[in-house]
């Protein structure tokens, strides 16, 4: 996923100033936190500046919004994960973790697509999904039984058919269920 430059292709420059606002200088605007974590979910490369010092803040506004989301509700970081991260400072290893995180949330990301094709085919492959369908069935048939119509072989005939291929999809289903059970 390419990322969003301003128009003259350098990352968009947001200033921040001691009294802790931000100034977008691309739409020469104040902006919030919140609108930095929406420009970062629409892949507009910015950059973070101390208005005063000039130093390249990106890292820490960053970490603050994450700080922020997680403290809104959902959590995305376990316990467990942020333990591990804490213990990994001072580590030998320290210095491959952001390359290794990097690539990971990546590879995440390329696969997102194919994960969410594979969970929506295991819904439509559910057994339990064709069960719903065989008992929407059932029931459109019997409601079509006990309404009033009037007399036809040929409606009686289609009736018995669809009632034999509804039992015929049961036994199909209870035999799958049985060998899922195993």
């Amino acid at each position: 996923m390419a990322k969003r430059k301003h128009d003259d292709g350098d990352p968009i420059i947001i200033k921040k100033y001691a009294n802790r606002r931000l100034y977008n200088t691309g739409s020469s605007s104040y902006i919030t936190l919140d609108d930095l974590a929406k420009m970062t979910r629409e892949n507009v490369e910015f950059q973070v500046v101390d208005a005063k010092s000039g130093d390249d803040i990106t890292h820490s506004i960053l970490t603050q919004i994450i700080m922020e989301e997680e403290e809104k509700g959902e959590q995305m970081l376990p316990v467990s994960f942020l333990r591990q991260l804490i213990g990994m400072y001072g580590n030998s290893m320290q210095a491959m973790m952001p390359s290794y995180l990097e690539a990971s949330m990546e590879n995440f990301r390329n696969n997102q697509s194919k994960l969410r094709e594979a969970f929506e085919k295991g819904i439509r492959d559910n057994p339990l999904a064709k069960i719903h369908e065989t008992n929407m069935a059932m029931m459109r048939a019997a409601g079509e039984a006990l309404l009033p119509r009037s007399p036809s072989s040929k409606a009686d005939n289609s009736a018995q058919e669809e009632i034999a291929a509804l039992r015929e999809q049961m036994a199909a289903m209870q035999k799958k269920l049985d060998d899922l059970s195993k």
